[in-house]
């Protein structure tokens, strides 16, 4: 396809800025060499309306977090008529609020961990009696696990909180699912092969994902009938929240039980060297470029 002028968008102002301009980075560099007439566009540098005075054609979304991922970008775009990567406002709103999304999937007939909001006024005793320990306190709407803490004690949970509050004015409380975390990407209507995540950390955290070279992943990450039996529930997980294009869903597969619990929906996951997607595409015959290329052959707006 001839793409036009294709701005890469990354860095931006959210919490994920450095993660966010290695990602643009690697798309950046695979679309060049493919041919396509890539440019960076960084809009911490310059206002979206030089999209259009620079006379850009389309926009592969690779900001992270706030400002790129939620649905402002997606907005912003929409009313510029230009052509995006991933999910419009509705679902990239939706997918990143951690809280609502849930809301969105157990009306679904979704399963997710048990959890609720926090305030300065949350009774910590009784977070703990519904949820149990440990539990996961994180901030309703970061990403690549910022903000995040296990508390494995009582007096834990309230610093728990005050640093998650530091992100977000949404906090979550989650009960702790004890199982593999397994992560799916999704791309052009079909699940690719998932991938298992193990770690010596205590959960997968910033540094596990980004710069840990102890972290494994296996993929496939599930017997091949397992994965199958999941891949229905995966995509409904996507359609539900009205995504389209591309993203990843992350999910917990109980200990024991081997239920699925549906943790979170990204609708702009990580490019980087050390990102699921790509991996998951290479098992199932795709290239870093033919990855990238699919991903902007997608690209729509409104």
């Amino acid at each position: 396809m001839d793409f036009g002028k294709v701005a890469v968008m990354m860095g931006g102002d959210s919490a994920e800025r450095e993660v966010s301009l290695k990602s643009g980075s690697a798309v950046l560099a695979a679309l060049r060499a493919a041919g396509v007439d890539a440019h960076a566009f960084d809009p911490r540098e310059k206002g979206l309306d030089a999209l259009r005075g620079e006379g850009f054609d389309r926009a592969f979304v690779a900001l992270h977090g706030r400002g790129g991922e939620d649905g402002r970008l997606q907005g912003a775009l929409d009313l510029l008529r230009i052509p995006y990567t991933g999910s419009g406002v509705l679902a990239s709103a939706l997918a990143m609020d951690k809280w609502r999304s849930k809301l969105v999937w157990q009306a679904a007939g979704i399963p997710v961990p048990e959890c609720q909001t926090l305030g300065a006024d949350s009774d910590w005793a009784a977070v703990v009696a519904q949820l149990g320990l440990p539990l996961f306190v994180k901030p309703a709407n970061e990403g690549s696990s910022i903000g995040i803490t296990k508390v494995k004690a009582l007096q834990d949970l309230e610093p728990a909180y005050r640093e998650a509050a530091r992100y977000d004015s949404t906090v979550l409380a989650e009960r702790c699912i004890d199982g593999a975390e397994v992560q799916f990407p999704i791309l052009g209507g079909r699940v690719l092969p998932s991938i298992r995540i193990e770690t010596p950390h205590e959960f997968y955290d910033y540094d596990a994902k980004y710069f840990a070279n102890d972290t494994r992943y296996t993929c496939p990450g599930l017997p091949s009938a397992e994965e199958q039996g999941l891949s229905g529930l995966v995509l409904r997980s996507f359609d539900v929240l009205g995504c389209r294009g591309w993203g990843r869903v992350d999910l917990m597969i109980e200990r024991g039980s081997g239920k699925p619990y549906f943790l979170e929906m990204n609708t702009a996951p990580g490019m980087t060297d050390h990102s699921l997607v790509p991996m998951s595409a290479r098992v199932a015959g795709l290239s870093f470029s033919d990855l990238v290329l699919e991903i902007l052959a997608e690209a729509r707006h409104g």
